[in-house]
C-alpha cells in the first residue's frame, strides 16, 4: 500500500510542492482555508501492484479520479461525491473510496472510459458545516 500513496502523492502533490510550481495535469480549488487538489488519468497508467492494493480495475476502458483535501497543509477527512456526464449529458455517478496511509487521505474513484471525448465532472467535497462544488472538463482516451 506504500507505493499507492508514493504514486498518488505524485499524481495529487502536497500543498509544498504544489504553492512552489504547479506540475502539468494537477488541478487546484482553494475554498477559504481549505484546499483540493484532484487529478484523473486511466487506470492502465497504474502499475498492476498499486491498483491491486488499491482495489482499481487496471484497464484501457477504466479511468480513476483522485482528490485530495488539505487545510494548513494537512490532509482533511471530507466527504467527497460526484458525477462524471459526457457529451450527451448522461450521467455515472462516482463512489470515492477514502485511502489513508502514512498521513496522507485521499479519495479515488473509476469510471468507464469507451471512447475518446471529452467528459464534465463535478465533484462535492464536504467539510463540516460547507460543501464546495468543483466542475471540470477533462478530455479522455482508452488507455492502450
Amino acid at each position: 500500500m506504500g507505493r499507492l500513496v508514493t504514486f498518488l502523492l505524485a499524481a495529487c502533490l502536497s500543498a509544498s510542492a504544489m504553492a512552489a510550481e504547479p506540475i502539468k495535469g494537477e488541478r487546484q480549488e482553494v475554498f477559504g482555508d481549505v484546499t483540493v487538489h484532484y487529478n484523473t488519468f486511466n487506470s492502465t497508467f497504474l502499475q498492476p501492484d498499486i491498483a491491486k492494493a488499491a482495489e482499481l480495475v487496471r484497464s484501457k476502458n477504466q479511468g480513476v479520479i483522485n482528490v485530495s483535501v488539505l487545510k494548513a497543509g494537512k490532509p482533511l477527512v471530507a466527504q467527497v461525491t460526484g458525477t462524471v456526464k459526457d457529451l450527451t449529458s448522461q450521467s455515472v455517478p462516482l463512489k470515492f473510496k477514502q485511502v489513508t496511509e502514512q498521513g496522507a487521505i485521499y479519495y479515488i474513484a473509476q469510471y468507464p472510459v469507451e471512447q475518446q471525448e471529452t467528459r464534465t465532472f463535478e465533484i462535492k467535497v464536504q467539510t463540516g458545516d460547507a460543501i464546495n462544488t468543483i466542475n471540470f472538463n477533462q478530455e479522455l482516451f482508452p488507455g492502450e
